[in-house]
């Protein structure tokens, strides 16, 4: 059995604690706290013996003779400078093995004002003039601050609320009224508040790095207009960070962990928004991992933190930090809607994970609305781009996730141009925040005003367009004398041939004025349309009735086929309209890009027929189909309604792969 003596009392020394008291009886642990608060944030365990005091030189000494350890781990504060050096030389007295371990430097704004110790940091700040000053240095130096000018007058001190530490305060002149006694975490709102709320022009801290909270204090700072001055760190002895220190344990020693992750839908992002079972998962954790901003809302004082987004780069922080036991893998709004752990779970197979949902912003923004949200068509437009007025054509309920800084009013300015700026659009900013918003009114108003990056909508559509049949009117499409289109009644029948899936990757070749890759593109909702056209006057048409019909997921490619096609995601379907003489070769691209490819083909001509029968005998196709479309129009003749027959079609159609059932 190995023996290991720790000074704890940090993040860095707590998360040791618990990594050395998962080894169980491979080792005995003897951990030194300053205080009893510290104890009591250490995990109980059998192999693990905490000691709390302060401990002078000779009783370190002391100690490592009586207790023969095999390493001494010095996970003590960064600026417990003195303390450092005592261990280091009980160390080297006692020859017993000595590992420091380090925190790492944060990196400073560019306006910050660095000094090297506090007596520096006084003549800093009387050369910086009057004006209020907030001390988050801790309690123990506050009456080294005294010679700040107008000390009683100037300076809030933000202290743990311990009676030693109000003691302090009251010893160095602080009225009661200028000590903040508060246990942490704060986020950079609540510390930018405290800086406004007591008109502050400079806020003093020490560098703590992520851990200590000094980010949210950095932005805090420029938030509120005030001044950052930070403490410089002593000139620490050589180390290893935290998950370095870990692996040369599990080296030295063969110390292991599986490490426990869960992963955690934090809600629309406040702590009240929390359900139990994630504040208990946040509480339990020795790391948390997750966006800025989530962090800020969620963490500890105390909690090691790691700002990371990408599912990679998590599971990245997760592998290495194998110190590390319990971490809480922060995710907004719920984990199933939307989220990050769709991409996240696949790569912790490493790990013994288990998920909290949360509540998500739909939930959140719908109850503010007293709304149920059952029958709510979902999309995310955070991050991507995207049109979502086909949705709201069709569907009473539409929500969307937006982001960027004119999210909302450009979904709404969307909305408008494509003839929908009467639809009510409700906007929810900063949901469960203070200051969380609901404006509610049409499109066509919203999108004049500003919204929050991060909102949540909902529009309403009172009446929604019904269930849409292939075969739209022709007069729905704007035409030109010279641009083909395919009819009304030979698109319908065209459309059922092919199938397609709301997913669907279609090619439509030979697009014209776009009548069948716009109805394509209403199908396959969720898939994508490529419209491949060489003439000028189509493609102008084409775009036109694009826009104004709204197809965002339709895209027009000049050109001819094949050529113009090679670069093309490979399709699952095809229409071919016009082959400009390059069928065979079209053919064999589509079955190039995707040997299960479906395609559907007209003919309007005996060569044509011919070209498509021999294409039909010499490549692969599993199934084949040839049907003769006659359609006749009623016309008016005097008092009565004749029938004239219109152009016969050809329509052919050819599924490559198995055979369909």
């Amino acid at each position: 059995m190995y023996k290991l003596l720790l000074f704890a009392g940090t993040t860095e020394g707590r998360s040791l604690a618990a990594f050395l008291a998962a080894q169980g009886e491979r080792v005995q642990v003897t951990a030194c706290v300053a205080t009893d608060y510290g104890e009591t944030r250490l995990p109980p365990a059998e192999n693990l013996t905490v000691r709390a005091g302060r401990l002078a030189p000779p009783e370190m000494e002391e100690l490592m003779k009586a207790g023969g350890f095999d390493l001494v781990l010095d996970a003590t504060h960064p600026y417990a400078e003195a303390v450092t050096e005592n261990i280091a030389e009980a160390c080297r007295k006692t020859g017993t093995p000595y590992l420091r371990v380090l925190r790492p430097d944060s990196e400073l704004p560019e306006d910050t004002l660095f000094v090297p110790d506090i007596p520096a940091a006084v003549e800093a700040l009387n050369r910086l003039g009057g004006g209020n000053i907030l001390l988050t240095t801790g309690s123990k130096t506050v009456g080294e601050w005294t010679g700040v000018r107008g000390f009683p007058e100037r300076v809030w001190a933000r202290v743990l609320p311990m009676e030693s530490s109000l003691a302090a305060c009251r010893e160095a002149g602080l009225p009661p009224a200028h000590i903040i006694a508060m246990q942490g975490p704060f986020s950079a709102e609540l510390n930018a508040a405290t800086l406004r709320a007591i008109g502050a022009v400079c806020l003093v801290t020490k560098d703590s790095g992520l851990t200590g909270g000094f980010p949210e204090k950095a932005r805090a700072a420029k938030e509120a207009g005030a001044r950052l001055l930070v403490l410089g760190r002593p000139a620490q002895r050589e180390g290893l960070d935290l998950p370095a220190a870990g692996a040369e344990l599990s080296r030295r020693f063969g110390f292991s962990r599986r490490s426990e992750v869960a992963v955690v839908g934090i809600g629309p992002g406040s702590r009240e928004g929390m359900t139990l079972e994630v504040q208990a998962a946040i509480s339990e954790a020795e790391c948390l991992i997750g966006a800025e901003r989530m962090l800020a809302s969620a963490a500890r004082q105390d909690q090691l933190t790691l700002n990371a987004i990408a599912p990679e780069t998590i599971a990245e922080h997760i592998r290495t930090h194998r110190e590390i036991g319990r971490f809480a893998v922060l995710m907004s709004g719920d984990t199933g809607f939307f989220s990050g752990a769709k991409k996240l779970l696949p790569l912790l197979d490493f790990c013994d994970v288990r998920v909290c949902p949360g509540l998500s912003s739909l939930s959140v923004l719908c109850a503010r609305l007293g709304l149920s949200y059952e029958e709510a068509v979902t999309r995310s437009l955070h991050g991507r781009a995207g049109d979502i007025s086909p949705e709201v054509r069709r569907n009473r309920l539409v929500f969307a996730l937006v982001g960027g800084e004119d999210g909302a009013a450009e979904l709404c300015r969307s909305l408008t141009a494509h003839g929908l700026g009467e639809v009510t659009v409700h906007v929810g900013e900063k949901l469960s925040y203070p200051g969380e918003t609901v404006t509610s009114g049409p499109a066509r108003e919203l999108m004049k005003k500003r919204f929050d990056s991060l909102s949540a909508v909902l529009v309403e559509n009172p009446a929604p367009e019904g269930p849409v049949t292939p075969g739209w009117p022709d007069e729905t499409f704007q035409r030109g004398d010279a641009v083909p289109m395919t009819k009304s009644e030979v698109r319908a029948v065209a459309l059922s041939k092919l199938r397609l899936p709301e997913n669907a990757v279609c090619w439509d070749i030979g697009a014209g004025t776009g009548s069948v890759s716009l109805e394509m593109a209403l199908l396959a909702r969720k898939g994508r349309v490529y419209a491949i056209e060489r003439s000028e006057d189509a493609l102008a048409l084409l775009r036109e009735n694009r826009e104004r019909l709204g197809a965002s997921n339709l895209t027009v490619v000049p050109g001819a086929a094949p050529a113009a096609c090679r670069d093309l995601p490979a399709p699952t379907h095809a229409f071919l309209g016009g082959s400009g003489g390059n069928l065979r070769e079209i053919v064999a691209l589509l079955l190039e890009k995707n040997p299960k490819v479906r395609v559907v083909a007209t003919a309007v001509t005996l060569e044509t027929c011919a070209e498509l029968t021999a294409v039909m005998k010499d490549f692969p196709f599993a199934e084949t189909e040839a049907v003769s479309l006659t359609v006749a129009r009623d016309r008016k003749a005097g008092p009565y309604r004749l029938l004239t027959g219109q152009n016969p079609i050809f329509l052919f159609t050819l599924q490559a792969g198995e055979k369909r059932p």
